[in-house]
């Protein structure tokens, strides 16, 4: 029987890493506390009418550029070493690939995130995503960065969810995505989108409408903030942000797996009668 793929999509900042990526050694290197960077930042954004996502972008480069940075792929790549992750996300993607194994499902790890593509694709566990869909600089011929390739807000980050649905993952075709697409790389039924907060939403309601299942995760100090989208019917369930062995959210996530597992075996059953 062809294996169920499910797909598996995380926010980043918050949500896998303990804080914004920007935090752990971008933003030190610059002289500067989070809470400066990021208030310069709204400064930015509310002074000049600009997109949040666009004016951090343009105040890091600016940014660096002051203090003799040279902001170029490399450097970010290399700042992704430095991320943090939240208990157990190190061992997850194995843990979680072999029970998909074992249920005859092939897991696909997504990750959609606000944050910088640059420095996701530098981290410890990047070699674990099927795709990376984040914030990306254009590089001009010296190799510094010049213009933002791609952005990625809380709203466009639904557009990606068709994407991986439909296995239009190169970001130049617009045909692909906009089409209507017969044989699905993934169905919205077998996607898992699990985030943070509520710069989620968009994504968590999205999933959620078409039979896929939303998860938000919480550290201590934000849990009312997971429960209020709990209680508003956002997301499905709401678990601690541990992702360790035997954790709440593995026992939950393994338990999604079966069931997406078992309902594609009735859909097969249906479809030969």
């Amino acid at each position: 029987m062809k294996k169920t793929t499910v797909a598996i999509c995380y926010d980043f900042d918050k949500t896998l890493s303990v804080d914004d990526m920007q935090s752990f050694s971008f933003i030190p290197k610059l002289g500067l506390k989070p809470i400066e960077f990021w208030g310069m930042v709204r400064d930015f954004s509310k002074k000049n009418g600009c997109e949040p996502t666009l004016a951090y972008l343009y105040v890091m480069k600016t940014e660096c550029e002051k203090k003799g940075i040279v902001l170029n792929k490399e450097y970010l790549h290399n700042l992704g070493a430095d991320i943090k992750f939240f208990s157990g996300v190190s061992t997850w993607f194995d843990r979680i690939n072999r029970f998909g194994e074992e249920q005859n499902v092939k897991v696909e790890h997504y990750i959609i995130s606000s944050g910088n593509k640059e420095m996701i694709d530098g981290c410890k566990i990047a070699k674990y995503f099927t795709g990376v869909f984040g914030c990306e600089y254009l590089f001009d011929k010296r190799g510094e960065a010049c213009w933002p390739k791609n952005i990625v807000n809380f709203t466009q980050k639904t557009q990606y969810l068709f994407r991986i649905c439909k296995g239009a993952t190169d970001l130049s075709d617009q045909d692909k995505v906009n089409s209507r697409v017969d044989n699905k790389h993934v169905e919205f039924r077998n996607m898992i989108y699990i985030g943070d907060g509520v710069t989620d939403i968009p994504c968590m309601t999205l999933v959620k409408e078409k039979g896929g299942i939303a998860i938000s995760v919480y550290t201590p100090e934000k849990k009312q903030e997971s429960v209020n989208l709990l209680d508003d019917d956002r997301v499905d369930y709401a678990c601690k942000s541990d992702f360790s062995s035997d954790s709440e959210l593995e026992k939950l996530v393994k338990l999604v797996i079966t069931s997406m597992a078992l309902k594609e075996k009735l859909v097969s059953y249906g479809n030969k009668n």
